[in-house]
This record gives structure tokens, sequence and C-alpha cells, in this order.
């Protein structure tokens, strides 16, 4: 069990880490995520909205005392990819750039799961 907590939580502080940075880049509207936005003709301010969403997300991924919360935020995380992935599937990019999104989706789903196999073992 102990083994589990660790991967879990080493997991988990990973991919929230990523998505803080991820967050906080379009919070602050950096370049690079202004490009991509442009690009796949999303106004502006979505850049920010998408931002904050992240980094609330992150925090409800590193809580463990509202589980419900926690769930709703690796959904958003999940819409997130699958909707960046279909967005640049839409525009015409190039398989190259398809895979990061589905790549961070794989990446979101090792906490999840290591967190769901934590919990049953808990329950035992």
């Amino acid at each position: 069990m102990k083994s589990i907590k660790t991967w879990y939580w080493v997991a988990t502080i990973i991919f929230a880490l990523m998505m803080l940075m991820d967050g906080f880049g379009g919070i602050t509207q950096q370049e690079a995520g202004k490009e991509v936005f442009k690009h796949l003709g999303y106004p502006m301010y979505l850049l920010q909205i998408c931002g904050l969403a992240k980094i609330l997300g992150a925090i409800a991924i590193l809580q463990n005392q509202f589980k419900v919360i926690k769930e709703w935020a690796n959904a958003g995380f999940a819409i997130n990819f699958i909707g960046a992935f279909a967005s640049r599937a839409f525009v015409g990019d190039e398989i190259i750039l398809l895979v990061p999104p589905i790549v961070m989706l794989a990446i979101m789903f090792i906490p999840y799961f290591l967190w769901k196999k934590y919990e049953n073992v808990k329950k035992s």
C-alpha cells in the first residue's frame, strides 16, 4: 500500500506542476499560447480562462478531502486534452502536433488510476 501511495503522490505532483505551469502561461498570456490560440481561431480571453481552470484543477487534484471535486478536475483535464486534439485535427494540423494532447491525456490517467487503486486498497 505504501508503494502505491508513494507512486500516486509522485505522479500527481508532477502532473499538477505541469498544469500549474501551463495555467500560469495562459493567465499571463505567453506568446506561444497566444500563437496557438490565434492559429486555432480562438479568442485571446479564452487563454486566460483555460489558464485559470488549469490552476484550479491542479489544486483540486492535490487535495483529498473533496473527492467529487477531484473527479471533476480530472474530467476537465480530459476534456481539455481531447478538445486540444480535436481543435488541432479540425484545422488540419500535421500528425506531430496531434500527439502532445494525447500524450498529456495518457499522463493524466497515470495519477488518476493510481488514485483509484490507492482508494480501493485503503478500503480493504
